[in-house]
């Protein structure tokens, strides 16, 4: 083998053989192609004829050293194409293990029409003194392609689709999603909007996917709905129209996306759905290609103008918030002849002194109302105004022991009254023979 060409995805893999093919027709070069999603046995079969040049996907061509079905030892030329993609993080360690096992000694070709730095310096790790062919600016789109933005709602965006294609009867539109999941939902939506349209992704088979594609290009199918799978390198003849249904989350991928469209010097349209929350993707696209958008408005969805231009109106409700979590509001411009706003400052303190004179027979001023309940509090008489009875024994005769002792009047006349403590508690009788004497 003499050549090795990588590729990101199975379709741009078979769309590059068929160049190989077309271009060395009379030229006397054996050439096959190999990716996943089939069966392996029959180009295992294949490669045992011989191939000098090889196109294939990083993952079956790694599937197929491991089966040691062919050898890199003898490969003069590497070609990786749409190199952004395939210096990614997902593909990155698989191109280094290829890598590992091709010769030193070799000729290292790189193609995309997208070139970040940050790509540049890791390919530097594969190259040795390279040499940079522009063909145009980096990261420029087409200048035969239209592009222009609409705005609308998240949930209005299928209605507009379909209000689109049925209105300006578009015959063959490519439309990108974002998700797998999503671009199902949206092919499914669109038929039931009797829209003839199919989806092709990742999950779904090799087959379906060729079918699909196959038919989108013979006009079979109106519109179809694609994952970034579509985005690299396919080559649709005459494509007249690409719609973003969701903004890429990379900016180069719109330079790639929109690149379906006018190509070989024809000239394309190319529309994407912006809703509020896309905004933000919307600047970085811009930023990427230099240039704004043009922003059309479609009859029957003018009211979505109003609703992405939020940002004053709700700086202008965050303002009372602000105030009441105590922050201090900026000082509002007063205009000419205005006077000041009155402080509390400027109050001067009231005296006792100050107050006017009452006149005579006239009533006493109210209280103010906190100050008079508390005075009635104060005056009020006690929730019982008579204590409880005293509390005695069935056999008490009448005695209240709840009193303090007082001793009776004839105990206090004989003198017999026992010393008491001055804690007040009745101590036990002292016996005769130690009592005091009387003088």
């Amino acid at each position: 083998m003499r050549c090795l060409i990588l590729t990101p995805t199975r379709e741009l893999a078979i769309q590059v053989h068929e160049s190989v093919q077309t271009y060395g027709k009379h030229v006397p070069l054996r050439s096959f192609c190999v990716y996943g999603g089939v069966n392996i046995n029959p180009q295992i079969e294949e490669l045992r004829k011989g191939v000098e040049i090889l196109v294939a996907t990083p993952g079956r061509l790694l599937d197929l050293l491991q089966q040691k079905a062919l050898n890199l030892g003898k490969v003069q030329v590497l070609v990786l194409d749409e190199a952004d993609r395939m210096l990614d993080m997902g593909f990155i360690p698989d191109i280094k293990r290829i890598v590992a096992l091709l010769p030193v000694s070799r000729q290292t070709l790189l193609f995309s029409a997208t070139f970040s730095d940050e790509i540049r310096k890791l390919s530097a790790q594969f190259l040795k003194d390279p040499a940079t062919i522009e063909v145009a600016r980096r990261n420029t789109p087409a200048e035969l392609v239209t592009q222009y933005v609409h705005f609308v709602d998240a949930n209005r965006k299928r209605e507009m689709l379909s209000h689109l294609v049925r209105k300006n009867d578009w015959s063959q539109v490519l439309v990108f999603c974002k998700t797998k999941h999503g671009a199902n939902r949206l092919a499914s939506q669109l038929q039931r909007d009797h829209i003839n349209a199919d989806a092709i992704h990742g999950n779904k088979s090799q087959n379906a996917r060729v079918r699909a594609l196959e038919d989108f290009k013979e006009g079979k199918v109106r519109v179809l709905v694609a994952t970034d799978i579509a985005a690299r390198g396919l080559d649709i003849e005459e494509l007249p129209h690409v719609v973003n249904f969701d903004l890429p989350h990379v900016a180069e991928d719109y330079v790639h996306r929109i690149g379906r469209t006018g190509r070989a010097g024809a000239t394309g349209e190319a529309l994407s759905l912006v809703c509020p929350e896309d905004r933000t993707l919307l600047g970085a696209v811009e930023r990427l290609i230099n240039r704004k958008i043009e922003v059309r408005y479609v009859e029957g969805f003018e009211g979505e103008r109003a609703g992405l231009r939020t940002e004053p109106a709700e700086r202008t409700e965050r303002a009372p918030q602000a105030q009441r979590e105590g922050r201090r509001a900026k000082p509002q411009p007063r205009a000419e002849g205005a006077k000041p706003p009155r402080t509390e400052a400027a109050k001067p303190p009231r005296t006792e002194a100050a107050k006017p004179p009452r006149a005579e027979g006239a009533k006493e001023p109210r209280a103010p109302r906190s100050n008079r309940r508390r005075d009635e509090r104060e005056d009020r008489a006690p929730r019982y105004a008579t204590s409880p009875a005293a509390r005695t024994s069935g056999n008490s005769g009448g005695m209240d022991f709840d009193k303090p002792y007082e001793p009776s009047p004839s105990a206090l006349a004989q003198g017999s009254l026992p010393d008491t403590p001055a804690s007040g508690k009745r101590s036990a009788p002292i016996p005769a023979l130690f009592r005091r004497k009387a003088a």
